[in-house]
């Protein structure tokens, strides 16, 4: 007779089963470490070929783009989250894990599916993508996350505000601490404001259409997207706003380049600049850092009502076609060049009305490109300063007296905006240039709190726009 104890049949190999919607997340998620690739430019094809493979619906196409901008936005505070979760510091753990971890991590704090499901769909996401063992890993510290909501893990690994402000809100709102320090200072004032802006740039925005004049109309576009869909523009007379999201690109005018997707912020600047009233000549405007197109497609239309002619320059040979796109079927006048507005090939003296959208740091859009808070280093811009500077002057070079200019950038930084016109206006780092400040505010009517003037500073809080910077100059002599 054998006394030995019968042995349990192993348990049979179960494979890991692939989740299509969190996979494809990850997939987005590593293409934005891995390639500094951005989010909005990442995701769409993949959604694409998600939903021809048959993969997707609607509802997973939602998912997954709250999965990658969700973690992306939060990344901060779920880093210090999981930081408190393990016994190793988190440089130690490998980029792919994290990647997973802290998705897993928003499933748990930041939706509302169930801490079993957000569990269970990480762990086996952890198997397909990094193997049983670390799957292990993530089920142990997702385990200790779900022991807590969000307040009070914040609670937890924040530092208090009394103590240090600037990393608190940096720990609460998931920014660099450099990029609090940054906006609080450009936008002043107590702990109220910078909290509502830092908590505007964690929201995701709406998507705003334009109407490009002479082209198509805001009536088209609210009556294409049906009265359910369409919210009019808060302050752009060109703009429709997307209630519930949906494909922009199955509109009939944005395919046929009438309309286009662009911020009110950009839109406002494009249309402040065609409103300031000018004497003598207006017949020929110029777009200086044209691509990808959004502003220099409104303003070739504002100039075509005007029988003006549009000049649109960009550096880059890829951005240019995009800028040839953005233009293509403009009933004026037009003409785009690849061209460095630092080594104009243009004459002095010869535009009447000239944009300079200068390359920024971007801190003005965090809303739509929350991977790059996290990607800028407060040393970047020392790098875009004299580019900036650069781009000014020869545009105040290249406008008559008597014509405007408008700096523009996507970026409340004061060392971006202000500072950089008071340098060139002054001659600081070269030649100073003769012209004067054009108030910028009446040129957005009916929009509020644009502070003091003359410049203007839109703010996702204060306006629901990108943080737009615009400085009007007429040239004087």
């Amino acid at each position: 007779m054998n006394d030995q104890p019968r042995r349990r049949p192993a348990k049979p190999h179960r494979r890991p089963k692939k989740d299509p919607v969190r996979f494809l997340a990850f997939e987005a998620l590593r293409a934005v470490d891995e390639r500094d690739a951005y989010a909005n430019l990442v995701l769409p094809p993949l959604l694409k070929k998600a939903r021809a493979k048959g993969d997707f619906d609607g509802r997973d196409a939602a998912l997954a783009t709250e999965l990658v901008y969700g973690t992306l936005r939060r990344q901060g505070t779920y880093d210090a989250i999981v930081a408190a979760c393990i016994d190793r510091p988190l440089r130690e753990v490998d980029p792919p894990v994290l990647d997973v971890l802290n998705m897993g991590v928003h499933q748990l704090l930041g939706t509302r599916i169930p801490t079993h499901a957000a569990v269970s769909a990480s762990v086996e996401l952890a198997r397909v993508v990094l193997g049983e063992g670390r799957a292990k890993f993530v089920n142990a510290v997702l385990r200790k996350v779900s022991a807590h909501d969000l307040d009070g893990w914040v609670e937890k690994v924040a530092p208090p505000y009394e103590e240090d402000a600037e990393d608190h809100l940096a720990v609460v709102h998931s920014h660099p601490r450099w990029v609090v320090s940054a906006l609080w200072d450009a936008l002043g004032g107590g702990r109220a404001g910078i909290e509502d802006l830092l908590e505007a740039d964690n929201e995701r925005p709406e998507v705003t259409l334009v109407a490009r004049p002479g082209r198509s109309t805001t009536e088209e576009l609210v009556k294409a997207l049906g009265d359910e869909n369409a919210l009019p523009g808060r302050w752009s007379l060109y703009a429709v706003r997307m209630a519930e999201g949906g494909e922009p690109g199955a509109l009939t005018a944005v395919q046929e380049g009438r309309a286009g997707v662009q911020d009110e912020g950009s839109q406002l600047v494009a249309a402040a600049l065609a409103a300031v009233p000018v004497e003598g000549r207006d017949t020929r405007w110029l777009d200086g850092c044209a691509g990808p197109g959004g502003k220099a497609a409104l303003l070739a239309a504002l100039a075509a009502e005007r029988g003006a002619t549009l000049l649109a320059a960009e550096k880059q040979p890829h951005r240019a076609r995009l800028v040839e796109r953005a233009l293509a079927g403009n009933p004026g006048p037009y003409q785009v060049i690849t061209a460095d507005g630092t080594r104009p090939p243009w004459l002095p003296g010869t535009f009447d009305r000239i944009l300079v959208d200068v390359p920024c740091s971007g801190l003005g859009a965090l809303r739509r490109r929350p991977e790059a808070r996290w990607r800028r280093r407060a040393e970047d811009l020392e790098a875009f300063s004299p580019l900036q500077r650069a781009l000014l002057r020869e545009a105040l070079k290249a406008v008559r007296v008597g014509g405007v200019v408008g700096y523009a950038t996507c970026s409340p930084h004061l060392a971006e905006t202000r500072v950089v016109v008071e340098d060139v206006l002054k001659g600081r780092g070269g030649e100073p240039v003769e012209a004067e400040w054009v108030d910028a505010r009446p040129l957005m009517p009916g929009v509020p709190a644009l502070g003091d003037g003359p410049d203007v500073q839109l703010w996702p809080h204060l306006h629901g726009t990108d943080a737009m910077y615009l400085a009007l100059l007429r040239r004087t002599g």
